[in-house]
């Protein structure tokens, strides 16, 4: 059901994202922060097994092992989402995806069913004048994906139907699902970002909350299927999730349909947000970080859309990196020991 990694620890796993061509000093940068896994994406031209096989074994050299791989030719796709010509195409391109990663001995990619991309509007300052991304519903025009701009109000042409979007995942996900389970590969599906109930026309029904993905796993009936949460977006839902984010782990981490997580947080819920450093926004960190550890989550959480901090990407990420590895470390030693909290540490 699941490819054999016996190299792939179980528990939780902090990784780092970064390019698939990456540089002697992106390799020593991972190294030296102490992270042994990696995810990386590509384009559809290079998504073949030669190629999957090839990254595998570089960063291997490296002593770093690649936990999931995606392709954005198949990620984010409105002929998939919206049943448009060119459809079934794109389904046989992303069985393929699957079947070569599994061959590549890869275990996991992430999915996304956003018809029109990642809706943002003009970046703002977070802690210390830190750029980082913004969205205010109020002021909202456009999405982004694989250099596609998606324009409001209608990016289609026309309103679709919940019924449609629902219609056209149930289509895709039953051809999806055993060629999943024949190579072996872990899908987790990442939330609609944000998660607001339409954009441009399109519902955003089935990712964009709790009940919509609970729905979604039912139909794909998969192991093989379960979630990419990005608690981000999670966060930038709020109420409109119909769970909080602790409800959600519980739930589906405790059905083992948590497959990686998207560690990152925001100054507020929607209808405006700005991302923001993990210890600077409305949530408490350790405590999403402790309820991973509660269920037993194992797969891989990153940091992702990080502020940009002076000194450039390298700075961001090593503080992201560093503080959740001490999120980590803190809530194994708490759940290992439920007697450590509160006691006297002699020097």
């Amino acid at each position: 059901m699941f490819i054999d990694r016996p190299d792939i620890e179980k528990g939780i796993k902090i990784a780092a994202q970064i390019t698939p061509e990456p540089a002697e000093e992106d390799l020593a940068f991972i190294q030296q922060m102490g992270v042994e896994y990696v995810v990386l994406w590509t384009g559809g031209d290079k998504a073949s097994y030669e190629y999957y096989a090839s990254r595998r074994a570089l960063f291997e050299n490296a002593g770093l092992k690649v936990y999931g791989f995606g392709s954005s030719s198949v990620h984010n796709q409105s002929a998939i989402t919206l049943g448009l010509p060119g459809r079934d195409a794109k389904i046989e391109e992303y069985k393929q995806h699957l079947r070569n990663l599994g061959k590549a001995g890869i275990p996991y990619t992430t999915y996304a069913h956003m018809a029109n991309g990642i809706w943002s509007t003009e970046r703002e300052a977070t802690r210390g004048g830190a750029s980082a991304r913004a969205f205010n519903l109020e002021m909202a025009e456009e999405g982004h994906w694989a250099g596609t701009v998606y324009t409001a109000p209608l990016t289609h042409g026309r309103k679709y139907s919940e019924e449609e979007i629902w219609d056209n995942f149930e289509y895709f996900i039953k051809q999806v699902v055993p060629v999943a389970e024949e190579a072996g590969v872990k899908i987790g599906i990442h939330p609609d970002d944000p998660p607001v109930p339409e954009l441009g026309g399109i519902p955003r029904c089935i990712f964009g909350n709790f009940e919509g993905y609970r729905r979604a796993l039912e139909i794909a009936d998969s192991p093989n299927v379960g979630l990419c949460l990005c608690v981000g977006c999670w966060l930038e839902g709020g109420e409109w999730m119909g769970k909080d984010v602790f409800e959600t782990i519980k739930y589906f981490g405790e059905r083992d349909k948590l497959f990686k997580v998207h560690f990152r947080n925001v100054s507020q819920p929607l209808p405006y947000f700005v991302e923001t450093f993990l210890d600077n926004g409305y949530m408490d960190m350790y405590k999403v970080m402790r309820a991973l550890r509660e269920v037993n989550f194992d797969g891989v959480a990153i940091a992702d859309h990080i502020p940009q901090m002076v000194g450039g990407h390298r700075v961001s990420t090593a503080f992201s990196i560093g503080y959740m590895k001490a999120l980590l470390e803190r809530a194994n030693v708490e759940i290992s020991r439920p007697d450590w909290k509160g006691m006297k540490i002699d020097f």
